[in-house]
Parts: structure tokens; C-alpha cells; sequence
């Protein structure tokens, strides 16, 4: 038999990283902060030293070593940044928010496997749980359940947010 109820958590404690993520017009920290302000930043117990070891731990920080005013320098990031270098850039800002949910949708296909691999163990070291949507089978190690749509089912959805199948 086949069937069950997901219930959707509160939004504040869910996070969501696309395939091509957004970047802000701002600073370098603010592409590690978003949507957080400066004010926000502050207020969040967080300092420059934190968004450096973010940025190392995603292997970007050569990114800040390179601009002359580091983390307060104001670039086109979009057009700056590689595919993968703007994924690993959307993953800082995921450590840095720590949601207790995560959903990854797609969001390491233009980094390597190994990197990849040190990016999800870091978000599953933090305590974030993680549900991606990927095709890529060296992500399954990092999850307890794999859910697969065969096309045959319906899903549907009511007003409360839970999911039916």
C-alpha cells in the first residue's frame, strides 16, 4: 500500500537554493547574507570572520583574497562569479542562515563531485535537513529517504499545506 502525510514546516525554517541562484547588487558580504541587511547582519551575532571561513569552506575565498576592498567589494557578481562559483556562493549563504530545512534544488550541478560532497556534509554537520532534487546518485549518501515519482500518481494539495499521495 502506498500512501502518507507530509506536513509543510513553518517558512522561517526552511531555506531554498535554486540551480541558479540570486545575487544581489551590493557587496561581496551581501551576497553571503541575503536577504539579510547590514542591520540584520549585526544583529545576528555574525562578523567578518564568520563570512571568511564560509567562503573557505565552499573553496571561494580566493574570490575576497582577489578584490582589493575583500568582503566590501561592490561587483556585477552575475557576471563575475562562474556557474559554480555562484552555487558554492548560494551555499555560504545557507550556512550562514542554518535553517533547520534546506531544499536544494539542483543547486550543486556546476561543482565538482568532490566539492559538492564537502558542501553537503558541511550543511548535514550544522544539523540542516537537507531535501534535494538532483539526478545525481553521489548525493544519495547524504539523505536517509529517496522519494521518486513515477508519473502514475496524483498528488494533491490542500489548503492546510500537507501533501497527499
Amino acid at each position: 500500500m502506498r500512501g502518507g502525510v507530509l506536513r509543510k514546516p513553518n517558512f522561517s525554517e526552511i531555506f531554498y537554493i535554486p540551480q541558479r541562484p540570486y545575487l544581489p547588487t551590493g557587496t561581496l558580504r551581501d551576497q553571503i547574507i541575503y536577504p539579510h541587511t547590514s542591520e540584520d547582519f549585526l544583529a545576528f551575532g555574525k562578523n567578518d570572520e564568520d563570512l571568511i571561513k564560509l567562503l573557505e569552506i565552499v573553496d571561494i575565498d580566493g574570490v575576497r583574497r582577489r578584490e582589493k576592498h575583500g568582503l566590501d567589494s561592490i561587483r556585477d557578481w552575475n557576471d563575475l562569479l562562474s556557474g559554480g562559483e555562484k552555487q558554492r556562493m548560494a551555499m555560504a549563504r545557507l550556512y550562514y542562515h542554518s535553517p533547520k530545512y534546506a531544499i536544494l534544488d539542483e543547486c550543486t550541478s556546476a561543482c565538482s563531485i568532490d566539492v559538492e560532497g564537502k558542501m553537503y556534509t558541511h550543511a548535514k554537520e550544522l544539523g540542516i535537513t537537507l531535501i534535494t532534487v538532483s539526478h545525481r546518485k553521489t548525493l544519495w549518501k547524504f539523505h536517509d529517504y529517496i522519494l521518486r515519482f513515477s508519473g502514475d500518481v496524483n498528488i494533491f494539495i490542500n489548503p492546510t499545506g500537507c501533501f497527499f499521495f
